[in-house]
């Protein structure tokens, strides 16, 4: 239990590491919202194709999320890293 023992939560040090894994969260929470406040004004739009769009813009959306943070992960440890741990890494 020492890892709770931290004023810090699990899931802030989660949203630390991957950023991008909240806004995913966000997105998804915001679209469904968005769409189901839509509903009303869907015209003669059947309930299951309505439901349908809003799960693919949902999703859409979650996995645009973890793209861009397996890109900037990428991109952290690789590109960005001082000249001085590039050398360490570099086979010899």
């Amino acid at each position: 239990m020492s890892a709770y023992d931290e004023n810090e939560s699990k899931f802030l040090k989660k949203a630390k590491e991957n950023p991008f894994v909240p806004v995913g969260m966000a997105g998804f929470v915001a679209i469904v919202a968005y769409r189901l406040m839509k509903m009303k004004s869907r015209g003669d739009t059947k309930m299951s194709v309505h439901l349908i769009h809003m799960r693919v813009a949902a999703q859409g959306f979650v996995v645009g999320a973890m793209t861009v943070g397996v890109l900037y992960s990428m991109y952290r440890d690789y590109f960005a890293k001082p000249s001085g741990e590039q050398k360490s890494v570099e086979p010899k």
